[in-house]
Order: C-alpha cells, then structure tokens, then sequence
C-alpha cells in the first residue's frame, strides 16, 4: 500500500504501474491539486519509495497548464529502450472544460521530456512591448517535464473527432470527455484508446471507449468507438488485455464506483458481458493493469471518504487477474502478501464470546482438524484466543441447516465493537459492517452502525464455502472461493480478536490456517496519500 503523511492535505488519485527490470514503477495524480504526476518504486508491489516527479503541469499558456489527469506508461514500439508516457491536460484558456491527450518521452523511465504539440500561446497581443519581452524571455528554449515545444506537424495535444464524438462545449453535458488514455499494441498496429463519449443518443449514455490508429510514429487518426455500451456516462481509465486468445476491456463506472470488464474473441468483433462483470467492489475505482513475470495484475485506489473521492484515499494491493474455466475474468488475492506472514498460530483454541447463556445457546466441540459451532437460538461468536492486529485466515465453512454464519474481527469481547461480516451461502452475498458503540450519554448515536462494503459469488455447492480473510493495516480483503469479493480500507478498529458467529445455526470449520502477518513496512494510520 502506499501512504504519505496527513498534514500533506493530499492525496492519491488515479494510479499506472509498470513493471520493469525488478521493479514495480507507480505513476499517480496528486489531488485535490492535480498539478504533477508522481513516482514511486517498489520490489514487492507493497511497499513504496517516492522518487522525483515525472510531469508537471505546463507553463502558463500550454495546453496543460491547468490539471494532470490519468497517464499511461508504455514502451516505445519504435525506439528500443524508449518509454511513452500518454496523459490527459487541461488548460485554463478552456477553465479546465476541454481534456485532450498529449505524450511525454523518457530513456529510463525517471526522466520525462514532452512530446512536441502544435498548441500556441497567443496570450497578451495589447500587452506592452516590454511585458511581451518578459514573456518571451522567461518561455523554455527545450522540453523538459514541464514545457513541450512547439511544432505544427505534431498531433499533440489530440482531441476528439466531432466525426465521431462530442467535441465541443455546445453539445451533450458542455464539457468535453477525452481524457485516461490506454495504448495497446496488437503485434501489428499501436491504438490509442480514451474515455470519449459519441455525439447522439441520451446525453448520460454517451460514455464509450474511444479509439485512435498510430498510422505512422507518434501520429494518432481517429476510429469509431472501440465499444459503446450504450448505458454509462463515461468509462474512465479503458485498459485492453489479451489472455489465452480472449480480449478483455475493463473500464471504471462512476455511477456505481465499480471496476467492469467485457469480453470478445477477436478484436472488431461485438463486445459482450458476462452475467457478472464486476472486478472490484464499490469504492475501488480507476483500476489500472500492467503485465509482471507472473501475469496481470489489476490495481485501483480506494476512496474511503464516499463524498468526496479527492481526500483520504489508497492504493491497496494489487489483485492478479485470472481467467475462470467458463472465461470469466476474476480478481485473486496477490500472492506477494504470503511473504508477510510471520508465525502461525493455534487455530484449536477457541472460546464463546457469550458466556451467560445456556449451554444449548454455544456448543463448540473441537473434533481432530476441524470444529464443530452451534448455536440454536440468538447471537453467539466463537473466538480464536490470540488478539490479531495484522493476520491471514484461511478456512472452509460448511452450515447445516437455514440459519445465518460470519466472520467477525478485531472485536472488543467485552463491548463486542468490532468488524461483521456477514456470509449468506444461500444467495451469494456478502456485507462487512463496523459495528460499535458511541460515547455515553450520545442516546440514540450510542449505536454505531456502519455499512462498509457489500460482495457477491455463486456457487453451485450452496451450503459450503472456502475463504480467506486477510486484514493488513487498515486494509481488508476477503476472498470466497478463491475470488476477491471485498477489498477496502477502514480504520474504525484497529486490533481484537478473530471468530466465527452464528445465529440459529451449525457451522464446521475446517481445513484451518490462521497466520499472523508482518505490519505494513509504511504506516496507513492517515490514508493520505501523494
């Protein structure tokens, strides 16, 4: 995960990860501010180090001289060893309505040179003579990360084809969609693919991913849509995958805040979905993929502020993307996070956490490798003994009967505060909540109830489930089956203890693995990033 510190007042937004000679490149925008693209390095795709800026935002009069938005990394298909850094400006001509895309080069991935553009500043014609000297006098005589130069022939900064797009402030929502570029080569030809929106049809159902050909070095034409769902706003941050001859397009939704993906066999053929599409729950958004020596991985941030996406927020750790046996695209936990495991503990010794009831209301039998829970009637948790900060669980759940089970964590047996998931093996739905109790004498805000995140899976088997909970720093993860059906940030609390809950209901428990793992080398105690 990667974090910074509070007093900062900023924040991670949009994120790119490239992998390279052994190490992971993130490239990230800075909010609320957006004026630099940020880099940082990583071995193990956890843990981060901050290394000097790529990008800033233009010199006054560029067309990138207001905001950096989304960027993609890519290697140069036409000068080995050269890397392409796509990314989206705005200018403040265009009080940031107007997002075109534009290029910077680099030789080692650490310093960026903008790419030449045919944009000009033609600020100031009644300004004095000697003010017009100052301006002249003070403007880059070379490109660097902050200044592009000028030149008539380039294709920079590339705007949307009104041919097949919105393209001005007159049409749609009066603010032009072209912006997180995704380029794709093909093993024949380069595409440049963006967040458009065509130009006809319902106004917030114009969102597609746009396309662009590479027709000759560094020089991009407009093609129709790659796909048009007809139903979104926007699909921000596009990303292409190939995997075993399948195509994969993946996109972030704002309406709900989910990472989505949709399938063909080949390329110019209909995309498809699937009958479940989602990659991420609610709250990961901007997923980003890059290629390591293990296969894809997906990474987003987390917003943990609902309202407001341009504070408190992170990048958790990356998932790797697999292809199921029926060609569903799935999120898997990373398995770098298995090297964080320190010791595992005694999964025999287990407690109820309501004494005060009959035996009838907490039966508990720990029979060879597995236990066997009750629970006829009410609430009744049974506790591993060993308080957990940071931990791995791995288990398989097996319930008897029409009853509710869970998982609960970091829980105070005392006032019972404290994480609840809740496992619904009949419909396939899963919800965490922070469940606690407010300071005394709040009344009715006594009552502490927070909803953080909701998952779903299917199953044929419908009684029995495997997972795996990991809680790292305030992130959590819980896969079901082998897929990846939350993942969050939360800080509501931080240690307790780790169990099992029933209501009216028998659970076995088997095939248990409870690790305790390593804390994050960088603390998240803030989620301020940037």
């Amino acid at each position: 995960m990667f974090t910074e510190t509070d007093g900062s007042r900023k924040t991670i937004g949009d994120v790119d990860v490239l992998f390279h000679d052994g190490l992971y490149h993130l490239f990230h925008l800075v909010l609320p501010n957006h004026d630099f693209i940020a880099h940082a390095v990583s071995t193990d795709a956890l843990n981060w180090r901050r290394v000097n800026n790529a990008l800033f935002i233009g010199d006054p009069g560029s067309w990138d001289d207001l905001m950096l938005w989304t960027m993609h990394v890519s290697p140069d298909p036409h000068h080995s060893g050269r890397w392409r850094m796509f990314y989206t400006g705005l200018s403040r001509r265009d009080q940031g309505n107007f997002q075109r895309l534009g290029m910077a080069v680099s030789d080692d991935l650490f310093h960026w040179e903008k790419a030449p553009v045919r944009w000009e500043d033609h600020r100031g014609p009644r300004d004095p003579e000697r003010v017009k000297r100052a301006l002249q006098q003070s403007r880059a005589t070379s490109a660097d990360p902050r200044h592009a130069m000028f030149d008539p022939t380039s294709c920079f900064p590339l705007e949307p084809d009104p041919e097949y797009y919105e393209a001005s402030l007159d049409e749609g929502r009066h603010w032009v969609s072209f912006r997180d570029p995704f380029y794709h080569h093909d093993g024949n030809d380069g595409w440049l693919m963006a967040a458009g929106r065509v130009n006809t049809g319902p106004v917030v159902r114009r969102g597609c991913v746009a396309l662009m050909k590479e027709v000759e070095p560094n020089h991009f034409v407009a093609h129709p849509p790659l796909h048009h769902p007809r139903l979104y706003d926007d699909i921000e941050v596009p990303n292409l995958i190939v995997v075993d001859d399948d195509h994969y397009l993946i996109g972030s939704i704002r309406e709900d805040a989910k990472i989505r993906y949709w399938h063909t066999d080949e390329i110019g053929h209909r995309w498809q979905s699937y009958h479940d599409n989602v990659l991420l729950p609610q709250g990961n958004y901007a997923g980003r993929v890059c290629r390591d020596q293990q296969g894809w991985l997906l990474w987003n941030f987390y917003s943990m502020n609902r309202e407001d996406r341009t504070a408190e927020n992170l990048m958790p750790p990356p998932k790797r993307l697999v292809k199921n046996e029926h060609g569903l695209l799935r999120a898997v936990t990373f398995e770098g996070i298995a090297e964080f495991v320190v010791e595992s503990l005694d999964a025999k010794c287990i407690h109820s956490l309501i004494e005060d009831v009959g035996p009838q209301m907490r039966q508990c039998r720990v029979d060879g490798g597995h236990l066997d829970l009750a629970c006829e009637s009410g609430f009744q948790a049974f506790l591993f003994d060993d308080r957990l900060d940071h931990f791995r669980f791995q288990a398989k759940l097996e319930m008897q009967g029409l009853g509710k089970c869970g998982l609960v964590f970091r829980l105070d047996p005392e006032s019972r505060d404290g994480y609840y998931i809740s496992l619904d093996m009949l419909k396939g739905v899963v919800q965490l909540r922070a469940w606690g109790t407010g300071e005394d004498g709040s009344r009715e805000q006594m009552m502490q109830f927070h909803p953080l995140q909701s998952g779903f899976w299917y199953s044929q088997v419908r009684d029995a489930i495997a997972v795996q909970l990991i809680v790292f720093g305030s992130y959590i993860e819980l896969s079901v089956n082998g897929r990846v059906v939350l993942s969050l940030a939360d800080q509501s609390f931080e240690t307790g203890n780790l169990g099992v809950y029933l209501e009216t209901a028998e659970v076995t428990v088997s095939e248990i693995q409870l690790d305790r793992l390593a804390p994050p080398n960088q603390t998240d105690e803030h989620l301020a990033s940037g």
